[in-house]
């Protein structure tokens, strides 16, 4: 088993993350993986892509049927874009559960559905908080589960936001280079965030897209991160007759799933911004954790 990291040629803050990735350790030329540069060291791989990687579906299939490895995780270092346009540096898992089936998703991934999310999340985010204190031009943050590629490897995105500005930032792609580098253990460390089959799992639910909800959990040492569904991620709709529907279910169903495939014999629970529902949307997020057996839990209590 390998940690595959997945490098976007067309994205400098995805290349410069590479290039001192690169500067860290002796990594080997391998020979071309599907006419792509490939190179080896420990445990870890580096595929580069030529241009970007969320409509790159399958690429730890691919890996496997080129190489005959099978990736246990995958990372993507990568850009983050927003309107803000502010500094940031971010983590986030990915998916596109709350797209209906018939639809494309518009930034890749598979209509109604969510790859899982890599155990490393909050290991990473709290060493980016540790390490990432100096960068004051620079706001740290979780971002909840969002857009491709489509894969069935847990999986994170680390990022340098959020304009051309701040891509190329050297400091910062240094800085995400070496949480990648220790955070899979390349500095003969243990790593961080190996998942050993037992800890609190945390899906959230509900909220704005830079998760103040995960943010504050996912810094305490014995709390593990899943998906995290944004509000926007949980349609609701409601006939005259008062029949809910929408992808809010597909999106929650999918979200505890693929968690409980990243994190087995985990004790997942989820954590609920009840201000982001009206009651009755509530009620219907309530009523399906029942059916599922997942315990709804206040910050309190998951926090101990």
């Amino acid at each position: 088993m390998v940690s595959l990291i997945l490098v976007s040629g067309g994205d400098i803050a995805s290349t410069n993350q590479a290039d001192e990735l690169l500067k860290m350790c002796d990594w080997q030329r391998l020979e071309p993986v599907e006419g792509l540069d490939a190179y080896s060291y420990k445990h870890a791989r580096m595929w580069r892509m030529k241009d970007g990687c969320l409509w790159e579906d399958d690429l730890d299939k691919r890996w496997t049927e080129a190489t005959g490895e099978i990736p246990s995780e995958i990372i993507f270092p990568s850009r983050h874009s927003a309107a803000s346009g502010n500094a940031s540096l971010t983590l986030h898992p990915i998916g596109t559960m709350q797209v209906p089936e018939q639809d494309v998703p518009e930034y890749g991934g598979k209509a109604a559905d969510c790859p899982p999310p890599n155990p490393r999340l909050a290991s990473w985010w709290r060493e980016l908080n540790r390490v990432g204190t100096g960068m004051d031009e620079f706001d740290l943050s979780l971002e909840t589960t969002h857009h491709g590629p489509w894969i069935e490897t847990p999986s994170l995105f680390i990022e340098i936001g959020s304009t051309s500005e701040t891509w190329g930032h050297e400091g910062a792609a240094k800085l995400l280079a070496g949480i990648i580098y220790r955070g899979l253990g390349l500095d003969g460390g243990k790593g961080l965030g190996n998942w050993n089959g037992e800890g609190k799992v945390v899906v959230t639910l509900g909220g704005g897209h830079y998760a103040p909800r995960a943010n504050m959990l996912g810094m305490h040492e014995h709390v593990w991160i899943g998906h995290m569904l944004a509000t926007y991620a949980l349609p609701f709709s409601k006939d005259e007759d008062g029949k809910i529907s929408g992808m809010w279910e597909n999106s929650i169903r999918k979200a505890i799933a693929s968690t409980k495939t990243a994190y087995p014999g985990g004790d997942l629970v989820c954590s609920m911004d009840k201000k982001a529902f009206k009651g009755w949307q509530r009620q219907a997020i309530r009523d399906l954790l029942a059916e599922l057996e997942v315990p709804l839990l206040k910050s309190a209590e998951i926090i101990g």
